[in-house]
């Protein structure tokens, strides 16, 4: 699923990307649904309503799953949450990835971010 956000970042770039990734009930993460940058944008993202509530609610939620991972890309900055970002975080269980490919070096970073608060969480890649 890391290979899949990554290969999902470089794909859309230079614009940023976004999608979830679905967790089950003990948080393992289980399917990467890659979504359309409504904004197609490089500097930021915007999730399609209606893509965004059939992802959430038809196939993630539906499923008896919950949103473990919101993800995009920062394609010309750090991969550190911006205030746009901050500001739409409505997940608060859930862990905010952003992959960084600013000059063309990868760097994956995890955060939680709940009432506007940001914390660096660590990504652990499983085989």
């Amino acid at each position: 699923m890391y290979d899949e956000m990554v290969q999902h970042a470089r794909a859309d770039a230079p614009n940023e990307c976004c999608g979830m990734i679905a967790a089950d009930a003990e948080g393992k993460l289980v399917a990467v649904h890659q979504m359309v940058n409504a904004a197609a944008s490089p500097l930021r993202y915007v999730m399609d309503p209606t893509e965004q509530y059939q992802v959430e609610y038809k196939q993630i939620y539906d499923a008896g799953l919950e949103v473990g991972v919101v993800y995009h890309s920062h394609t010309r900055s750090a991969p550190y949450p911006s205030q746009t970002d901050i500001n739409l975080a409505n997940h608060p269980e859930s862990v905010y990835v952003i992959v960084g490919l600013d000059k063309g070096e990868l760097d994956v970073r995890g955060f939680m971010i709940r009432d506007g608060r940001v914390d660096e969480v660590a990504i652990t890649v499983l085989d």
